[in-house]
């Protein structure tokens, strides 16, 4: 199963996995656990969607101002453009890497938007950390309750380098399927066929239609 298939058949999982982004609020201790940074971001989402009537309503504008606003600081949106890109990122001049980072976003950001009218009485479990201490890359792993049965939705994180830096999301697994390597194989086909220019076209064409639907 694709992870757009998981998207149309489970759209409150997939907004789950894009709105712990959306609601990160500023930046706490850095020496916040992963697992207790995944914790809170999903508290304060909860919170914020079901008292936020524009996010509730799916308002593309209000999400993508708090994307703007809120996910920069805890999002390492190159790295993950970059992993979906592959190879091609290496060959892109920085007006394409532009390009492919405001596209990427706009995709994700249209693809959810429609599954907030969903969230009511959900829960999120994060489960114990496996990892040892001075790692820098960990995997936090949980589950959504308040359904039929409860979900798997895993995050990797990295720890940010500098000062004050905490943790930041760079991949997460939907039911199995990780979102970075699902796209890395649709962008392959498009590079290959038409370059990175013909990636960043079809990317902007498929925000286009969403847009209008």
């Amino acid at each position: 199963m694709t992870f757009w298939t998981h998207c149309f058949q489970r759209p409150l999982l997939c907004l789950f996995a894009c709105m712990v982004w959306l609601v990160s609020g500023p930046a706490h201790a850095a020496d916040e656990a992963p697992d207790a940074f995944i914790k809170r971001l999903s508290v304060e989402m909860l919170d914020l969607v079901k008292t936020d009537p524009a996010l509730k309503n799916g308002d593309v504008q209000r999400i993508n101002s708090m994307v703007d606003a809120r996910v920069m600081p805890h999002l390492n949106f190159q790295r993950m453009t970059a992993a979906a890109v592959g190879p091609g990122w290496r060959q892109a001049t920085p007006e394409q890497k532009a390009r492919l980072q405001e596209e990427f976003k706009l995709l994700l950001v249209r693809t959810y938007s429609g599954a907030l009218t969903q969230i009511k009485d959900h829960s999120i479990t994060v489960k114990p950390l496996r990892a040892a201490e001075g790692d820098v890359e960990v995997l936090v792993r949980t589950e959504i309750r308040g359904g039929a049965e409860p979900i798997q939705l895993d995050y990797r994180l990295e720890k940010a380098p500098g000062q004050g830096a905490g943790w930041k999301i760079f991949n997460l697994n939907v039911m199995g399927v990780w979102l970075v390597d699902t796209y890395r194989s649709q962008f392959a086909q498009e590079i290959n066929a038409k370059g990175v220019d013909g990636l960043i076209v079809s990317l902007a064409e498929r925000n286009k239609s969403n847009a209008r639907k």
